[in-house]
């Protein structure tokens, strides 16, 4: 077991996506979810997907949000906490 401080490699198949909805905009969308590793404390995860030249989403920095995207992914957020 030789890894950073003793925990085990990441495994995708443990990773459970309970809860999961986007607020779209132009640019493309941010994905509000709920996972649970292993079992383990639901967890709430925020992420940025842009769309590429073919028009794909592919994942970016969250980074900043403006006053709509806020306002769009809050409702998303309380929706996510009643899933926790």
């Amino acid at each position: 077991m030789d890894n950073k401080g003793g925990r085990m490699p990441y495994k995708s198949d443990l990773d459970e996506e309970l809860f999961s909805k986007s607020f779209e905009t132009d640019m493309g969308k941010i994905v509000v979810s709920v996972h649970s590793y292993n079992k383990g404390a639901k967890k709430l995860q925020i992420v940025r997907e842009i769309k590429d030249r073919e028009g794909n989403f592919t994942f970016s920095k969250l980074g900043r949000l403006s006053k709509e995207e806020a306002e769009g992914i809050m409702p998303l957020i309380q929706e996510a906490l009643k899933a926790m």
